[in-house]
C-alpha cells in the first residue's frame, strides 16, 4: 500500500536545532514516518551537512533563511516545489500562504495551515510586511482545506475575524530533560543558587524590557535569560543596557540539550513574557518540568496555563510578585503546571491529532 505523500513547509528543517516549529517537525516525523511518506523542506543556510533523510523523512533544501523577511519566498518556493509530488501540504505559519491559490489550482488534495500566532502583530515587521502578512493570513484561511490553531485564543481570533472554524492542536512538552543537578556550576555559577529563568527569541513582543527592568531593580534576585541577543538592534541594545547588572545573566543560545536542561530545571521560577503567539513551546516545556511560572497576562498564556500560574502585565506588577514570593504557594503552582502538561501537552497525543488530519 502506497503511503500518502506529505510535505512539511515553514520550519528551518531537520535535525532540529532551533525553535518550536523544528521540534514539532522532529516529533511529527519521528512518530508518523511509518504511516506517511514525509518530505521536510529545510534551509540550506543553516546546515553545513545536508542529510538526505532524517527520522525516516526525506529532506529538501531551499537556499534561503526560514526566518525573517526571507521566510516569505522560502515558504512560497517550498509550496511551489511540493505541488509536484505531495498529496498533503502542511504549512507552518502564514508567511507564504499568499500563493495557496496556485496550490489549489494545481489540485493539491489537502492543504493544512497551522496559524500559530497573529504574525502581522509582531513588532519586528515594518508596515509593508505587516500588510503583506495580513493578506497572507486571509489567503491561508480562505484557501486551506483545514486550519490548525494551537491555542484557544488564536482559535477564537480566527473564528471571530473570519467566521472559520479551526482544529485545536497544541504542542508537546514531554521530551525536555528533567534531571536536576548542578554539574555545570563551574561554568554557570548561578546554578547553585536560586534564580529566575527564561529562554526565548529576543523580540519586542516577548516583553524582555519589562522583565529586565523589574529584576534589575531587585538586586536580591538573579535572572538568567537565554536568547539570540545579537540578531537585532533591539536585542543588542537590551544587552548593552543591562549586562552591567551583576544579578542579570544574558546568555547566547545554547543548543546542547543537557546544558540547557540543567539551567532550565534548576531554576526557582520561570518567567514567560510572550504576548503574540499561541501555545508557546518554551512555556509548555516549563510546565512539563513542573516549574512555577509567572507569565505575561494575555489570553494565550492564560489558556495554556488554565489560569493557574502567576501573571503580570507591567514592571510594577512583576516586581510586586517577586517581592511576595515567600507568601505565594509556588509548590501548588508547580503541581498545577505539571498536571496540565501531562494531560494536554504530550507528543504522542499531539502527533496522533495531526495524523487524523494528514
Amino acid at each position: 500500500m502506497n503511503k500518502k505523500k506529505v510535505a512539511i513547509i515553514g520550519s528551518v528543517g531537520l535535525p532540529a536545532n532551533y525553535g518550536g516549529w523544528e521540534t514539532l517537525v522532529d516529533n511529527l516525523t519521528l512518530h508518523l514516518h511509518d504511516r506517511f511518506d514525509i518530505t521536510v523542506f529545510c534551509s540550506s543556510k543553516k546546515y553545513n551537512e545536508k542529510l538526505k533523510e532524517f527520522n525516516g523523512a526525506k529532506l529538501k533544501y531551499i537556499n534561503l533563511n526560514a526566518n525573517g523577511i526571507q521566510s516569505i519566498p522560502y515558504d512560497i518556493i517550498s509550496i511551489y516545489q511540493s505541488i509536484k509530488f505531495a498529496d498533503t501540504i502542511l504549512v507552518l505559519g502564514v508567511s507564504g500562504c499568499i500563493c495557496l491559490p496556485l496550490a489549489r489550482f494545481f489540485g493539491i488534495s489537502r492543504i493544512i495551515v497551522n496559524i500559530d500566532g497573529i504574525e502581522w502583530k509582531r513588532g519586528k515587521w515594518n508596515k509593508f510586511a505587516k500588510l503583506f502578512l495580513k493578506i497572507s493570513e486571509r489567503f491561508a484561511v480562505k484557501f486551506a482545506h483545514f486550519l490548525i490553531t494551537d491555542n484557544e485564543g488564536i482559535q477564537n481570533y480566527v473564528f471571530e475575524k473570519y467566521a472559520v472554524k479551526s482544529h485545536l492542536i497544541a504542542y508537546g512538552g514531554d521530551l525536555v530533560l528533567e534531571k536536576k543537578n548542578t554539574q555545570f556550576s563551574d561554568k554557570y555559577d548561578f546554578l547553585s543558587e536560586d534564580y529566575i529563568f527564561s529562554v526565548c527569541r529576543i523580540e519586542p513582543e516577548n516583553n524582555l524590557d519589562i522583565i529586565l527592568k523589574a529584576v534589575s531593580l531587585l538586586s536580591s534576585h538573579k535572572l538568567v535569560i537565554i536568547g539570540n541577543w545579537s540578531n537585532s538592534a533591539y536585542g543588542s541594545d537590551l544587552k548593552k543596557k543591562y549586562q552591567k547588572f551583576q544579578n542579570l545573566y544574558l546568555l547566547d543560545p545554547i543548543y546542547d540539550q543537557v546544558i540547557l536542561g540543567n539551567i532550565r530545571t534548576n531554576c526557582s521560577l520561570y518567567v514567560h513574557g510572550h504576548s503574540a503567539g499561541g501555545t508557546n513551546p518554551s512555556l509548555v516545556e516549563a510546565m512539563y518540568l513542573g516549574l512555577p511560572i509567572v507569565a505575561f497576562d494575555v489570553e494565550y498564556n492564560r489558556f495554556t496555563t488554565q489560569n493557574k500560574s502567576l501573571y503580570f502585565k507591567s514592571c510594577e506588577q512583576l516586581i510586586a510578585i517577586l517581592k511576595d514570593l515567600d507568601n505565594i504557594n509556588l509548590r501548588k503552582v508547580s503541581s498545577d503546571m505539571k498536571s496540565i502538561a501531562l494531560k494536554e501537552y504530550t507528543w504522542p497525543k499531539i502527533t496522533k491529532e495531526y495524523a487524523n488530519l494528514l
